[in-house]
């Protein structure tokens, strides 16, 4: 499959998105800066999220609307006061495209409702990303899907029913392509709750492409991602966490990312074929090997003994499976210590 003429699949390197989110703090300024700085670090594409707090609940503290939860980052707020603080604009959706296709960035983003994906087709976006907690919005995915454009859904949560039943609905309603992100819905993620095990399995359910949505710190489990087949990375991204922001606590800074872009690459090309025996570069390599070789000096007619007949490198003598059975045997004519053993001395 292709997004804005990007190949996504395992003949190429994974492709490493930066998740802005709320990152740039009400700031349209951070907020290019913030795509400067993932163009630079070597990410190929930028992902927002369209939404306002209206489109996304209601103005509301009551219990059902308010985060009480003690281990949350946004603990002690209304969702509707989060989404105020982290949403951002749509007047700044152009400005922020505009910048990224300058720098060569894949400019994307995750709508929420269908007036959002209206907004976001005004701009050609070339791709859609679904959020994990969206997945079991099929009205969304129906008007998503019908744009007919690739769809990158995160599975956070999702049970295998309620995949497959995303997925029909997405392929029913005109979405060709598909990427399925594995995504763990906790803020920060750890890597002993990834399960990164369902990466193939969910290529291999589904017959699409495959990868990871990443909350953890580092990039350890990003890279074991690519290992199992990931063809998309995607990370939220700052110019700096001490800088605060809603997302900042679980976000990759510039010289992360930059070590996510190089390693994840490194990891691919790592993955290669199923291949036994030297490789053309290892070749040269044999000679170095052990193999069997005259230890002393013998005369014809000399007996082959533990002490004249060695195992030891380099490589250019009979193989060591032989030693055995050439104990014994005579040499057939005089031999200097340290030729290579061969069929015609005995």
């Amino acid at each position: 499959m292709e997004i804005a003429g990007r190949k996504v699949d395992n003949e190429y390197p994974p492709l490493i998105v930066a998740e802005m989110s709320g990152n740039h703090n009400q700031s349209l300024d951070r907020a290019l800066e913030i795509v400067a700085a993932a163009a630079h670090a070597g990410a190929q594409a930028i992902k927002l999220q369209t939404y306002t707090a209206d489109t996304m609940t209601l103005d509301l503290d009551s219990d059902d609307f308010f985060i009480g939860e003690p281990t949350s980052l946004w603990q002690g707020t209304s969702l509707y006061k989060l989404y105020a603080q982290a949403y951002t604009p749509w007047e700044w959706h152009k400005p922020i495209f505009d910048h990224c296709r300058q720098l060569g960035l894949i400019a994307f983003s995750t709508p929420f409702d269908d007036t959002a994906v209206d907004f976001l087709e005004t701009l050609d976006v070339p791709c859609y990303k679904i959020a994990s907690f969206e997945v079991a919005d099929l009205p969304l995915i129906e008007k998503v899907a019908a744009t007919g454009k690739p769809m990158i859904i995160s599975t956070g949560m999702a049970t295998l029913a309620e995949l497959d039943e995303t997925v029909r609905t997405a392929r029913a309603a005109g979405c060709k392509d598909i990427v399925l992100l594995k995504c763990t819905s906790t803020y920060p993620a750890t890597p002993e709750d990834s399960n990164l095990l369902t990466i193939p399995n969910l290529r291999d359910l589904f017959n699409c492409q495959v990868g990871l949505s990443d909350h953890t710190m580092g990039i350890g489990v990003a890279l074991a991602a690519v290992a199992l087949g990931a063809t998309v990375i995607e990370k939220h991204f700052t110019t700096c966490r001490a800088d605060g922001g809603v997302d900042a606590a679980f976000s990759m800074e510039p010289l992360e990312m930059e070590a996510l872009v190089a390693e994840s690459r490194r990891a691919w090309q790592s993955l290669g074929r199923i291949q036994y025996g030297p490789s053309e570069r290892e070749k040269d390599s044999l000679k170095y090997r052990r193999s069997l070789y005259i230890a002393q000096d013998m005369k014809q007619g000399d007996t082959l003994t533990p002490d004249n007949l060695r195992i030891i490198r380099p490589g250019f003598g009979l193989e060591p499976k032989y030693y055995k059975s050439l104990l014994g045997k005579s040499v057939k004519r005089d031999v200097d210590r340290g030729t290579p053993v061969s069929w015609d001395l005995l």
